[in-house]
């Protein structure tokens, strides 16, 4: 079989190294050149761990290739995947989010296809995309090519940055929304590799498998949103709660994943595709009302973090040295996007302090957002002096950090866990003046280096 990717960023590339894996002839095809010229060099543009070592083998077997020319990619395929960006869509000042997803790249891609494919094949949809997407698709392609023969499938990706590879090749289940017996087969057939180890396949229409690619995410970012507003209240009455989660993960209704305290969900999908998913109920004319709570509970919680670093040091920072430990929206990925360090860093320097940060991957990227960050080679240089530490991804090396180093190497010892990477008493016993989310009992009873200081 043979497929082709149109679209070679995070969705697009990780896709098609999998399946080429799989043994598929797989084309990713890229209208930036200096990205596909770079791919054929090996080059990746995200840091995904295993990406570019699977980049490079299925590459070098053949079966992975990169091109600009979607005609030539078009030529003998099966089923060409449309994985380019939705983001969410700006008003006409271009300054404020609107909200609908801009399928404006989608659409121009459905023309293409429906211009150079000349034999029945199967569009998939791999893009985020709102319910209607790949009716509206199949239009524009009848309207452009009423001759040629083809069908329209969804079929959503479920990949969390730092595990697609795993996500992909050990998926949870495969969606897969088609109107025809042929679209169907030949879907399967792309997945036989997953099938053949029992994986559960959801066969059903277009419209239901977009909207189930929205209301999981919506599902997941309301249990994050969920827990981190129960922090808030363990912190008032003396509750823990990483215990309360743990309680409430024991329910197999519930389960345990998304119930860690944060600062607050970001990244490329929770924040578009909750937006997106309010305005599909306002076309429909239904209240997505736990969803709009929802966005407005983050929103919030992103900038009452800052609030918090302030009022520890007793309402100023003004002239005080942050430390930054941590930038991007999770661990093991190199993406800044609607990371809660792009509301916490800014408010921060907003009320005078300076800061300093450090990110084993994404510090390249965040200093394209926030130039005026001091931006450090290590953790140690970052910690050097400072008047507080501030945790904000949960990456590994942060998890095992000597909390006794860090106190000698702070300014003042002071350190802010918003990931609740650590315990209380680990950092006591480090000299650390501790602060971290939803530990109500300790929280309340600490006297801080930061009120002595104030």
């Amino acid at each position: 079989m043979k497929i082709t990717i149109v679209g070679s960023g995070y969705v697009g590339l990780v896709s098609g190294a999998c399946f080429a894996e799989f043994g598929i002839d797989t084309v990713c095809v890229d209208k930036d050149a200096v990205k596909i010229e770079n791919l054929k060099k090996g080059i990746i543009p995200i840091f995904e761990p295993g990406l570019e070592t699977l980049v490079e083998n299925n590459t070098r077997e053949g079966r992975l290739s990169f091109t600009t020319d979607l005609k030539e990619g078009l030529k003998d395929t099966d089923a060409v995947f449309i994985a380019v960006g939705t983001p969410t869509l700006k008003d006409l000042n271009n300054k404020k989010a609107d909200g609908h997803a801009d399928l404006q790249y989608v659409y121009a891609v459905a023309e293409e296809i429906a211009t150079h494919l000349d034999h029945y094949a199967v569009v998939v949809t791999k893009s985020t995309v709102p319910v209607g997407t790949a009716a509206e698709i199949k239009k524009i392609i009848r309207d452009k090519n009423p001759s040629l023969e083809f069908d329209v499938c969804s079929n959503p990706e479920f990949l969390r940055e730092g595990s697609a590879i795993n996500d992909f090749m050990k998926p949870d289940r495969v969606v897969i929304g088609v109107e025809t017996e042929r679209a169907e087969q030949i879907m399967r057939r792309l997945y036989r590799p997953i099938f053949l180890h029992d994986t559960p396949v959801v066969i059903t229409n277009p419209e239901s498998s977009e909207l189930t690619k929205y209301a999981a995410n919506a599902f997941l970012a309301t249990k994050i949103t969920f827990i981190n507003e129960i922090a808030n209240l363990c912190e008032q009455c003396g509750a823990d709660v990483a215990t309360v989660a743990q309680g409430m993960g024991l329910d197999n209704r519930i389960g345990p994943k998304f119930l860690n305290t944060s600062p607050g969900y970001g990244g490329s999908c929770f924040p578009k595709d909750t937006l997106a998913l309010t305005k599909t109920g306002d076309k429909f004319d239904v209240e997505m009302s736990i969803v709009k709570a929802v966005i407005e509970s983050n929103t919030t919680r992103k900038k009452d973090m800052a609030t918090r670093i302030v009022n520890a040091f007793g309402g100023s920072v003004k002239g005080k040295t942050m430390a930054v430990l941590g930038l991007t929206f999770k661990a093991n990925t190199d993406d800044m996007r609607d990371s809660a360090s792009l509301d916490i860093i800014p408010a921060l320097m907003e009320a005078g302090a300076t800061v300093k940060a450090y990110d084993p991957e994404g510090m390249h990227e965040a200093q394209k957002l926030m130039p005026d960050v001091d931006y450090q080679k290590s953790s140690e240089a970052c910690l050097k002096d400072a008047d507080a530490a501030i945790i904000l991804t949960e990456w590994d090396v942060f998890k095992t950090y000597d909390l006794k180093h860090m106190a000698s190497l702070l300014k003042t010892p002071m350190l802010f866990d918003l990931r609740n990477l650590h315990t209380p008493d680990a950092a006591e016993a480090a000299g650390l003046d501790y602060y971290s989310l939803g530990r109500g009992v300790y929280e309340k009873t600490k006297k801080t280096s930061a009120q002595k200081a104030a």
